[in-house]
């Protein structure tokens, strides 16, 4: 006999089927026990007269929560039971694995332990409801992605997490031993997109693992994060990529909102809405005005930057001015930007570039790239880099490269902004961070 899913119960009253879930409350009565079964689907009550079954019943009893457990009963209806008007009549129980007493906390229990240590249990901790949810949206996210990057006529394309050389500058990278030499995890897969626009592919994106040796311990940072990645050739500025970048979030928000509309609501009390396109945008140099006509005070040491609180102030502002969640920030100095943007061609001090802001949280940073050879090269220098350690990414450049540009962008970041989220270890499977290597 097939297993049936509990949502799927209803179908089937009066017939024997075969559940398969976790115990999630026993009541062990005198005459009766009743047990809560719960799988991906849902929750049903198991009822078993004990006396019908003694060695059955003493089996029972002896069962701590979060067991996994097969079960083989008839359907029935019953008015009584709160949780779906119907229950299973046990017949036969198989124990699969018994869960240690006690557990290390109960997932579904009144009050839960702190994060760092439900962290240390994350299988147990992912058995909630909630967590379930919000992985059931990342799914949903990856797969409208992709869907309006293909109806875009992108490739998907797995570029090489071991590299030679840095991908952005010399910081934050995590090097490790390579046979005979040193190899370093990709912190972006930003050379090979644009290997790609100097292959003709004209129209990439990738979704998968980065790496940033990042001692922060921040809300908002980790060392290991998915990084959706796209880049697209024969552009005319940045403007081009952002055009793009929010017609594709805002097709991501409709395929969200159409399957999880109403759970997320339940669950997080969001009610998402698609965003208005286009984005408000906002330069650089704008925004620091902005943010002194509205008081907030800029450390000195962001001349050429934003930190958090003032990303915070100018999310505040555009929701209130604009009822808009997002804006992008662009226009960058060259000083706070990599080599390879490309400058301004009216004011060589600012490059075409942009971060994107979601509710004050930087999501995303983009721009047109230079893909022209010698000024590459100058760039390069100009940041005091050497030029042999990334001369293969500069041969790209050499034999006929596209006007060309793209975005990274955090998945995690994104759902934090998509369900309110505070902690970016809530949205991510496993965290890692500094101190943080396991489960």
């Amino acid at each position: 006999m097939e297993r049936t899913l509990i949502k799927d119960l209803p179908d089937h009253i009066d017939e024997q089927v075969i559940i398969q879930g976790w115990l999630h409350t026993l009541r062990d009565q005198k005459n009766m026990q009743f047990l809560i079964i719960r799988d991906r689907t849902g929750l049903v009550q198991v009822a078993h007269f004990k006396k019908g079954n003694p060695e059955l019943a003493e089996k029972i009893s002896t069962l701590g929560t979060e067991s996994a457990l097969a079960m083989t009963g008839k359907v029935v209806k019953n008015e009584v039971v709160k949780l779906s008007g119907i229950e299973i009549q046990l017949e036969d129980l198989v124990i699969e694995s018994a869960a240690d007493i006690p557990l290390p906390f109960e997932p579904f229990g009144e009050y839960l332990p702190d994060q760092d240590f439900r962290l240390d249990w994350r299988y147990l901790d992912l058995r909630r409801d909630v967590n379930r949810l919000i992985f059931e949206v990342q799914t949903t996210v990856e797969q409208a992605m992709r869907e309006f990057w293909l109806d875009h006529d992108f490739l998907e394309i797995h570029s090489p997490k071991i590299m030679g050389a840095p991908s952005e500058s010399g910081a934050e990278l995590f090097s490790l031993p390579y046979f005979e030499t040193t190899a370093y995890l990709a912190q972006s897969p930003q050379f090979y997109k644009q290997m790609a626009m100097a292959a003709g592919f004209e129209r990439v994106f990738e979704i998968g693992p980065v790496f940033r040796a990042d001692p922060s311990f921040t809300s908002r940072h980790m060392t290991e994060f998915t990084g959706v990645d796209m880049e697209m050739s024969w552009i005319e500025s940045h403007e081009d990529v952002m055009a793009l970048m929010e017609r594709w979030l805002a097709y991501t928000y409709e395929k969200v909102i159409e399957k999880h509309a109403g759970a997320i609501e339940a669950t997080f009390d969001v009610r998402l809405e698609v965003p208005e396109v286009p984005f408000p945008r906002i330069t650089m140099a704008q925004a620091h005005e902005l943010l002194e006509d509205i008081g907030y005070d800029l450390p000195s040491v962001r001349k050429n930057d934003l930190d958090p609180g003032a990303e915070r102030a100018l999310a505040t502002h555009f929701k209130e001015s604009h009822g808009h969640d997002y804006v992008f920030v662009t226009d960058w100095p060259f000083e706070a930007r990599p080599f390879y943007h490309m400058l301004d061609p009216e004011n060589r001090e600012l490059t075409r570039s942009f971060d994107l802001l979601g509710k004050g949280l930087e999501v995303a940073t983009g721009a047109q790239r230079e893909h022209r050879y010698e000024i590459l090269k100058a760039q390069a220098l100009a940041k005091g880099l050497t030029l042999e350690p990334i001369q293969n990414y500069l041969n790209y450049f050499r034999y006929g490269t596209p006007p060309h540009g793209g975005f990274g962008f955090g998945l995690s970041r994104f759902l934090m902004i998509l369900l309110n989220l505070s902690n970016i270890r809530e949205a991510v499977y496993l965290f890692r961070g500094p101190t943080r290597l396991s489960p």
